[in-house]
C-alpha cells in the first residue's frame, strides 16, 4: 500500500464528512493504522469513523494490502475525565 495514496482517502473521506485528521500513526511492524479525526461544528461521531474506514476500505483491499486499521476521534484529555469521574461520584 502506498502510504501517500493512503494518506489521500483518509483526508478525502474525513472533509467529506466536515472532519480534519489529527494524527495518522502507523506500525510498520504490524501494519497497522490509526486515524484521529476532529471537527470543530459538532462532536466526532460513529458515523464519522464509520465512513472515514469504509472509504479505506473501499480504496485497499485488506487480503491485498495485509492491514489493520483503527478510526477515532481526540475524544476527552485525562484532566476532563478526573473531573467528570469526581462529579458523578459526588
Amino acid at each position: 500500500m502506498q502510504r501517500e495514496e493512503f494518506d489521500k482517502v483518509v483526508l478525502k473521506a474525513a472533509q467529506e464528512r466536515g472532519c480534519t485528521v489529527v494524527a495518522v500513526d502507523f506500525n510498520d511492524d504490524d501494519n497497522v493504522f490509526e486515524v484521529t479525526l476532529d471537527k470543530d461544528s459538532a462532536p466526532v461521531d460513529l458515523e464519522d469513523c464509520e465512513y472515514v474506514h469504509r472509504a479505506v476500505l473501499a480504496a485497499f483491499d485488506r487480503n491485498i494490502e495485509d492491514y489493520a486499521l483503527t478510526v477515532g476521534s481526540l475524544g476527552i484529555g485525562a484532566e476532563e475525565a478526573d473531573e467528570i469521574l469526581k462529579t458523578i461520584q459526588e
